[in-house]
């Protein structure tokens, strides 16, 4: 992996040289837009409609629209008067539990590899927040825009979540009916903790996986090969349940044999060769020409 930023985690007095790398990436198909007459893949010009004339980047600046139709007008040096000092420095603030911490205000999360002479100090702060079940908020500069961050121990390293300010979360009491809970009785509330007993299960990451994406892969391998796409057979449509308490005693009954299913599972291990590329997994000779 390439890092995507240098710099070291303050702890207190102690600087400990750190990488910053991406820890996620999206496996979606990508596709392209294309003319659908000649398939010509579209081409996007920016353009100014005052001058009628297409417009390079460096004729390019940012603007903010203070009133309709008028923007002051921002330099790069107007930015680059407000970057914070510490563009290369993860400054630990508080270290919090992350049970504490609602998953709302996680954004992305990076990983962080310590530089040839921080490895003794990377490890001894891991081992403290190990040894004390807890994780570090920080402020870190990335792209020059100050973000609020968690650093948190996962695996054998360290991992950082950006995340949103208080400001940044939209309240969900601007849901209206979330405001008024009509009345629930015991048996129906005794019935929903049955089905989620049922329903608890340990977590595996890998025995989930992108079905649709999968689907659409091998849609595009029928298309490449000259065949007709099989649509999806649509599962039966349930009746409509007027009942809430039967919903949830036949919901129960349903979940009953869940646990003799779960070797069952498909795991999106067949995948097609156009899956297994987008998956970055290597596709053998023989798949390739079969």
């Amino acid at each position: 992996m390439r890092s995507l930023w240098n710099g070291s985690i303050s702890f207190g007095l102690v600087n400990i040289p750190v990488k910053l790398y991406a820890g996620t990436s999206s496996n979606d198909i990508k596709f392209n837009y294309l003319h659908s007459l000649c398939h010509t893949p579209i081409k996007y010009q920016k353009t100014c409609p005052h001058c009628a004339k297409e417009v390079t980047e460096d004729e390019i600046v940012k603007g903010y629209e203070f009133q309709k139709g008028q923007y002051v007008v921002m330099e790069e040096t107007d930015f680059e008067a407000i970057v914070p000092e510490k563009t290369r420095s993860i400054d630990i603030l508080d270290f919090v539990q992350l049970a504490k911490i609602d998953p709302v205000y996680f954004q992305r999360t990076y990983y962080l590899e310590p530089g040839e002479t921080g490895a003794k100090a990377y490890h001894l702060l891991k081992k403290a927040m190990q040894e004390k079940q807890q994780i570090a908020i920080a402020k870190i500069v990335i792209r020059s825009r100050e973000n609020l961050a968690a650093l948190r121990v996962y695996g054998r390293g360290l991992a950082l979540e950006t995340m949103y300010y208080p400001d940044e979360i939209r309240s969900i009491e601007q849901l209206g009916q979330i405001t008024q809970e009509p009345d629930i009785n015991e048996r129906e509330l005794a019935m929903a903790m049955l089905l989620i007993d049922n329903l608890t299960a340990e977590f595996t990451p890998g025995k989930y996986f992108d079905e649709y994406q999968d689907m659409l892969a091998n849609v595009i391998e029928q298309k490449i090969a000259g065949q007709e796409v099989t649509p999806v057979v649509a599962p039966p449509a349930a009746g409509k349940v007027i009942d809430l308490m039967a919903a949830l005693e036949a919901s129960v009954q349903a979940t009953k044999s869940r646990e003799g299913q779960a070797d069952q599972m498909p795991t999106g291990e067949n995948t097609t060769r156009l899956t297994a590329r987008r998956k970055g997994h290597p596709i053998k000779e023989s798949e390739e020409t079969g």
